[in-house]
């Protein structure tokens, strides 16, 4: 918030509370709303990695986006992989995001190492506020401990050993930086949501007690009641400031202009645009008959930086697949270092234009229809599932739709 020094009134006070203008959210949301897995692709080229079951099976489509906007406010977050039991006994992986603010993970290298060395979880006891309980996870075994307020030291509770080899952590971070850096979104932008604050801070006070006219009157003396108090001269439009005294002056103080307060408050929210690579429209609101070609220029540099969130937060969920397969007893897909992930088209376009691009490409560059379906905006990896299922159907049942592939199988050179 905007200085407040201690002698401050309540009502200076009230002001300050009531400056924090928090644009921050706007910034993290702007680009957490358009991360979205949808699909995890074999290397060989395939539909759906085995894999991707674990990710259905855990509500990762709901879930994914606690942990995305985690990574992006404070740097960096956490998601486990344990083995657990379904419903049937079978042994299942267990997905689960965790916040920085409960868990931190230590690495031989940061900046190279997949897996740390060992990670640890504190959460709050449900049954009190005073107590602590605590897991450490290591390539081995999860220790479950507790911690009371003023305990020297954690309670051993229990030892589960995994089995996995390696410490079942994923760390989510915001683009690192060769030291293993990742300050997130919040934290570089907050002297400039400070200065945010002050300004509206500024523009609140001077509102308050200079917004308006204020008369004067000098060389007269005031009537007082019976306390001793002087009584404000009674003035409305109907009626005229006199004076006996000919000496008496009447005066005026003009109004504070609030334009230059206004203008600044809009300034810093343009450097905060800047900075962050925010569309200046998503934090002003000022939008006004902008085509389409504007649009996608002024979100070019939020697009970019999105980009380069999602090939960072997709070697992790990578990683957490291929762990999942691991734990679930699939070698092949643990081992499939090539399979990625593959993120929602969320960039605004018209259905319309969409498919007419989509129709020359297949049409002028022979690109196979069924290979352009994942790029239609809103089209899931369970809707292109199920039109391949009716395009394999439609040409079961189409005699003529057999007899022209069996003529084009054979009017084919042989090689």
């Amino acid at each position: 918030g905007p200085y407040t020094p201690r002698s401050a009134s309540n009502e200076y006070r009230l002001l300050s509370k009531r400056a924090r203008t928090n644009r921050l959210p706007l910034v993290v949301n702007g680009v957490a709303q358009a991360l979205y897995v949808e699909g995890y692709r074999r290397s060989d080229g395939g539909d759906q990695a085995s894999a991707w079951q674990w990710w259905q099976a855990n509500g990762l489509d709901a879930r994914q986006s606690a942990i995305h906007r985690a990574a992006l406010a404070y740097g960096s977050a956490y998601v486990t992989v344990t083995a657990g039991v379904d419903d049937l006994g079978a042994t299942t992986p267990v997905i689960r995001g965790v916040s920085p603010r409960r868990m931190f993970a230590v690495y031989d290298d940061i900046t190279a190492d997949d897996w740390p060395v060992y990670a640890l979880r504190v959460d709050p006891d449900d049954a009190g506020d005073r107590r602590s309980l605590m897991r450490l996870y290591d390539d081995e075994a999860v220790y479950f401990l507790s911690l009371d307020d003023g305990a020297d030291r954690p309670a051993y509770i229990e030892t589960r050993t995994h089995n996995v080899g390696v410490c079942p952590v994923v760390r989510f971070a915001d683009v690192p930086d060769l030291e293993g850096r990742a300050p997130g979104e919040v934290e570089p932008l907050i002297p400039v949501q400070d200065r945010l604050n002050q300004t509206v801070f500024d523009l609140l006070v001077a509102q308050t007690f200079s917004s308006f006219k204020i008369r004067t009157v000098s060389w007269m003396v005031p009537k007082v009641d019976a306390n001793g108090n002087p009584v404000p001269l009674a003035v409305d439009a109907r009626r005229l400031l006199m004076a006996k005294d000919h000496e008496t002056r009447f005066g005026q103080l003009d109004e504070t202009d609030l334009r230059p307060l206004l203008e600044s408050s809009d300034a810093a929210m343009r450097h905060l645009a800047v900075i962050s690579q925010t569309p200046p429209q998503d934090l002003l609101g000022q939008l006004a008959n902008l085509s389409a070609e504007a649009l996608a220029a002024a979100r070019d540099g939020q697009t970019r930086k999105r980009t380069e969130v999602e090939h960072v937060f997709g070697e992790s969920w990578e990683q957490t697949l291929r762990l999942a397969a691991h734990i679930a007893g699939d070698p092949t897909g643990a081992r499939d270092r090539a399979a990625q992930v593959t993120w929602r088209d969320v960039e605004a376009r018209s259905l319309a234009q969409v498919a007419d691009a989509l129709g020359k490409i297949a049409t002028m560059l022979g690109v196979p229809v069924e290979a352009l379906w994942s790029r239609i905006p809103g089209v899931t990896a369970t809707d292109i599932a199920e039109w391949h299922r009716l395009r394999v159907a439609d040409q079961a049942g189409d005699p003529m739709r057999r007899l022209a592939d069996t003529v084009e199988r054979q009017a084919q050179p042989v090689l």
